[in-house]
């Protein structure tokens, strides 16, 4: 499957040390079962150019917390956590599990154009957009920001050091 061979050739441990600083890097892997019951769940967002996948967002649903062990400490740190002063457990939220963009295709609006058509798609069942972003993958944090996220908490946990983001639909 094309999402699957992007995101191993994005992979942390696929990329140079110089390109994990200045291209980014995914940190999960999915496997194909997965993605067919995340998009039996929710839509995923794919970007293709003359008919191959050169970008992708995932929608994470949040029932499937338990398949994805880098995750878990991340929807751990979800319970109870506050935004604008209230718990965002009360709200309907989706969990982003993933973007990412072929080298190829960065600083071409890709990643916004994937980000637009999620927002746009799920702001009728979902008040907002929950995800994580390594704080050693700059380039991820920043194009985060420029599409509206901000920081809810930042946090270490054994595989790397987290910001939970989360963009209001």
């Amino acid at each position: 499957m094309a999402i699957l061979k992007l995101q191993k050739s994005n992979l942390k441990t696929s990329v140079s040390k110089e390109e994990v600083k200045s291209d980014g890097f995914v940190t999960v892997v999915h496997n194909l079962e997965l993605l067919k019951i995340m998009s039996k769940l929710e839509p995923q967002f794919i970007a293709k150019h003359k008919g191959d996948v050169v970008g992708y967002a995932l929608s994470m649903h949040s029932s499937l917390s338990e398949n994805v062990p880098v995750l878990q400490p991340m929807f751990y740190k979800m319970n109870g956590l506050k935004y604008k002063g209230q718990v965002l457990q009360a709200h309907n939220y989706l969990t982003m599990g993933q973007v990412c963009v072929a080298k190829a295709y960065r600083g071409k609006n890709v990643f916004s154009n994937l980000y637009e058509n999620m927002f746009n798609t799920m702001r009728s069942k979902y008040q907002f957009i929950v995800t994580e972003v390594s704080l050693n993958n700059t380039r991820s944090i920043r194009a985060h920001q420029k599409v509206g996220f901000e920081e809810l908490l930042n946090y270490k946990d054994e595989t790397d050091h987290w910001s939970l983001i989360i963009k209001a639909l």
